[in-house]
């Protein structure tokens, strides 16, 4: 199984490979996100260890039945080799209604066929009214002319 573009990267390939995990992590499927791991993949999201496909579709299961309305913008921030180095935002809302604005970055490993071998993850959650979202598309993929997390003064 392979995924690319494949390492090692370049600005295009860099950007082009963390605009498809956006738009992967915006369909919300843990089976499909998970193609993009190795399957002894290694994470580190905020205080959690997971190792494998099989934790990690269970991991983001729990995720978006907890962050309803998800929606995610990635980008580059440096990359090298077969390394990448990514800042997101996203924003989503409890089953009580309040409004999150998660930020965060992110460090990537990748193997020779494109898939994730390490993810590392740092994020932090900012409460925020329905006025103040950014990030309004209703389909799964942001559209190309939205604006990015720069634009957006984030």
């Amino acid at each position: 199984m392979s995924r690319p573009p494949f390492p090692p990267f370049n600005a295009e390939t860099a950007a082009q490979k963390v605009r498809l995990a956006e738009d992967a992590w915006n369909t919300q499927d843990p089976e499909k996100v998970s193609l993009a791991y190795t399957p002894d993949s290694q994470w580190r999201n905020r205080s959690d260890f997971i190792r494998g496909r099989e934790e990690i579709v269970t991991f983001l299961t729990r995720k978006w039945q907890r962050e309803q309305e998800y929606r995610l913008i990635k980008e580059l921030w440096a990359f090298r080799d077969n390394r990448i180095a990514v800042r997101f935002a996203y924003e989503w809302r409890d089953a009580s209604g309040q409004w999150f604005r998660s930020h965060g970055n992110e460090n990537w490993e990748f193997d020779e066929n494109g898939l994730m071998r390490y993810r590392a993850a740092s994020i932090n959650d900012q409460s925020i009214s329905a006025a103040s979202r950014l990030f309004h598309w209703s389909e799964t993929r942001r559209p190309d002319n939205h604006p990015g997390l720069s634009a957006l003064g984030l």
